[in-house]
């Protein structure tokens, strides 16, 4: 009894062995089936996402310009923020996947994503925000009266740096026209 199972399970893994590629390639194809795709819904993302990065961005600067304001000796400021990427949202979606013929082999599927909305309190339907990055920042300017003390010019640099992420070589500070 105990030589016969170890005979069909070395009968099973001879099967298995001379076949090891085209499992591999059909585990592959159900991974495939199975990897997030871009919904239809997407290019809604992408534009709510890019209306909200301006605001944002503004929102940013007009913060920032009060923050490198109240630094002592810099006065009268103006400042621009270059951004690579805006803020962007990512928003939940309800997905389903539908296929016809074999679950191992479909024949043809189908994928629809629906963006997940909430009723708000005051009766406002509210899209769920699942993941929000924020601006990749490229450069700054920042034009001001006490450019040319050196001291001020680096704190406003080590602020500019510490509040985006930048380098010292991506931001410049300048003495304005009328200072």
């Amino acid at each position: 009894m105990e030589q016969e199972r170890t005979q069909g399970k070395r009968k099973w893994l001879a099967l298995i062995g001379s076949y090891k590629y085209v499992l591999i390639v059909v585990a592959a194809g159900i991974l495939c089936l199975g990897w997030p795709s871009r919904s239809p819904t997407e290019p809604e993302q992408q534009a709510a996402g890019a209306s909200a990065s301006s605001m944002d961005l503004e929102a940013i600067q007009t913060e920032m310009e009060e923050i490198l304001g109240a630094i002592q000796g810099v006065g009268e400021l103006r400042l621009m923020l270059t951004v690579d990427t805006g803020t962007q949202r990512e928003l939940a979606g309800d997905t389903s996947l539908s296929y016809s013929g074999e679950t191992t082999a479909p024949e043809d599927y189908s994928r629809t994503t629906e963006t997940v909305v909430v009723s708000g309190g005051s009766g406002e339907d509210q899209v769920v925000v699942t993941r929000e990055t924020y601006p990749q920042f490229r450069g700054a300017l920042v034009v001001c009266q006490g450019a040319d003390d050196p001291q001020v010019k680096l704190s406003v640099i080590e602020a500019v740096s510490a509040l985006t992420g930048l380098g010292s070589d991506k931001i410049s500070v300048i003495r304005g026209a009328g200072s």
